[in-house]
């Protein structure tokens, strides 16, 4: 049989710097108070916004943790003692290494065939996630732990060592972890923009009562465990949760949150991570329950398209393959997943590789380079059946059948025309630094090529969302 990985790559261990030798301390006094170890202090609330019901839930919550292997976490007594709360998802997965790609995928349905952690500007014809809530008039905010101000949009920031005083300052902050302003449809809305915030602001926020209806956690360098272990995270946890799970502010019986990982630590195996639905969405004779089905950070997307009855984005949150909705939801939204489950061995390998990395053809893949294609218009998502295109600037003729034959920009010293900062962003800070230079943006949006070892061969896929064309390479 041939292996079910085409590569086994090592992963690229993060550098050491003076916190991470540390044991943990929190940031703030408690998770609802100020904190001058953040940069920025909250310069007041957002508006209180009317709520649009939802079939399951009114409330989606994400926090996203960083790089650890399943069984690292689940091995953990805190997260085993989260489980008892809720219901553990047993084959989520995250789509690819490393870890940005996978935080696009959970905003626009794709991850663009990006392979790396640098600096790119998504073009403000691709729409993400934010296009669907607004549709629909549902709030929304990203709160990133160390944000130095509301909008920041450079690569990364480093601030004061809260955990070691004699240390140099600490790079808490990286964009790279936060979704939503990876994308220039997001980024370049002034409105949009000022709707990434930092801790200080998610306390205010709370106390106020004017948590948005979709929002998205990322915990900063050390407490995501990025730059420390899985130990730490459990401290952190600890710290965090218990108070805003018990603040109705926060955590109201119509609220459900996910507890995931971007990705997992080891690149030779499927990419499956630990994650948990949480929150008082989850009824009581579900918690401390496993659900089997296979989701990805896909999943996500289709299942807030199912809740609110959203269109989709024609990417991936539309593959049926790759997007099922959480059982929770789809039980009573009707709609029907797929059958891959993780109920024994034989379906597990059936599931689609999500360890691969660098082998697709994409708009963010300098060495095979493809324009951003337009969404496909034919794609029937978990939502309301629609797929959203953005009202302008949006080639729909650039598209799965027309799309040219991948380039290798690297072996013309060039790069991808998405790399850099935009334009008119604001990548300024005391590390805001970018990794690549500035460039242009192309018309139109992505697909997805999958390249597998199966049973019959070499399986090539080439995933348009909604419509999958596969041929078989038969190898003797």
């Amino acid at each position: 049989m041939f292996p079910k990985s085409l590569f086994a790559l090592v992963p690229l261990v993060p550098t050491v710097l003076g916190a991470v030798a540390s044991p943990f301390a929190p940031a703030a006094l408690t998770p609802l108070s100020s904190s001058t170890n953040y940069t920025g202090q909250s310069n007041g609330t957002l508006a209180k916004a009317n709520v649009v019901p939802g079939k399951v839930f009114d409330r989606f919550i994400q926090i996203w943790l960083e790089n650890t292997n399943y069984e690292d976490a689940a091995s953990t007594k805190t997260f085993q003692s989260l489980k008892e709360q809720g219901i553990q998802l047993s084959q989520y997965h995250a789509v690819t290494h490393p870890s940005e790609p996978n935080y696009a995928a959970a905003a626009g349905g794709d991850f663009w065939a990006l392979a790396d952690d640098n600096y790119y500007n998504i073009p403000a014809n691709v729409s993400t996630v934010v296009d669907l809530l607004e549709s629909k008039n549902i709030s929304w905010a990203s709160y990133q732990e160390n944000l130095p101000t509301d909008g920041f949009e450079g690569f990364n920031f480093s601030s004061t060592n809260y955990l070691n005083a004699s240390a140099p300052a600490y790079t808490y902050y990286v964009r790279k972890h936060n979704p939503t302003i990876l994308y220039d449809s997001v980024a370049s809305v002034p409105s949009r923009l000022a709707r990434h915030r930092n801790f200080n602001n998610l306390a205010a926020d709370i106390n106020a009562s004017v948590i948005p209806q979709w929002v998205f956690i990322t915990p900063n360098m050390v407490n995501d465990g990025h730059d420390t272990s899985v130990d730490f995270i459990a401290s952190w946890l600890d710290y965090f949760l218990p108070t805003l799970l018990n603040n109705t502010a926060f955590n109201d019986n119509r609220t459900l949150i996910l507890l995931t990982f971007d990705e997992n630590e080891n690149y030779a195996v499927q990419n499956r991570i630990f994650t948990l639905l949480l929150g008082g969405a989850v009824p009581s004779h579900l918690k401390n329950t496993t659900d089997d089905t296979f989701y990805t950070h896909f999943s996500t997307l289709s299942t807030v398209q199912s809740n609110w009855g959203l269109p989709s984005l024609g990417r991936q949150d539309a593959n049926a393959t790759v997007s099922n909705v959480f059982s929770l939801v789809a039980n009573v939204t009707g709609y029907t997943n797929n059958n891959l489950t993780g109920s024994s061995n034989a379906s597990i390998d059936a599931f689609p590789l999500t360890n691969l990395t660098g082998v697709y053809a994409g708009p963010l893949n300098a060495q095979k380079y493809v324009p951003f294609l337009a969404p496909e218009l034919s794609a029937k998502g978990a939502g309301n059946g629609s797929v959203f295109v953005a009202a302008s600037g949006v080639n729909l003729n650039l598209n799965l059948t027309s799309a040219p034959r991948p380039v290798n920009l690297t072996a013309l010293n060039q790069t991808v025309p998405a790399a850099g900062p935009r334009a008119n962003g604001t990548d300024s800070g005391s590390s805001g630094s970018s990794s690549n230079s500035s460039g242009g943006s192309s018309g139109g949006k992505s697909s997805e090529r999958f390249l597998e070892f199966g049973v019959d061969g070499l399986v090539e896929w080439f995933v348009g969302v909604g419509v999958v064309a596969q041929h078989i390479v038969q190898i003797n």
